[in-house]
């Protein structure tokens, strides 16, 4: 089995062009926050979850605002506090009599 390595280096080129455009507009919003706007698209692109931390005034909202942005998604922001739960994020099971089963009832701000 030969692979081409200078066919698949170009495809791999012509595939990722968009995420170069993508980081072209985040450095428009972004200056001096390469590294996380980086995991922020490789946490997109992976389809999971990112939770961004630090100190206040390192635009770390404005970072994900100009992502959802870019990429024309919706944005929300939860607040995270010492108190934070998960029922608070998620929801609560309730337990339905007739089914004799738990459900969840979704907190309202959160889609499904």
């Amino acid at each position: 089995m030969d692979v081409d390595i200078q066919a698949l280096s170009e495809r791999v080129k012509e595939r990722s062009i968009f995420v170069q455009k993508l980081m072209g507009e985040l450095d428009k919003a972004i200056v001096g926050q390469r590294y996380l706007m980086q995991r922020l698209l490789i946490g997109l692109l992976a389809d999971g979850h990112i939770l961004v931390e630090g100190v206040p005034g390192l635009a770390k909202t404005t970072a994900v605002k100009a992502l959802s942005a870019a990429i024309r998604a919706n944005f929300k922001r939860i607040q995270f506090t010492p108190d934070l739960l998960p029922a608070d994020l998620i929801g609560t099971q309730i337990y339905v009599p007739k089914t004799s089963e738990f459900m969840v009832k979704r907190v309202p701000y959160l889609p499904i």
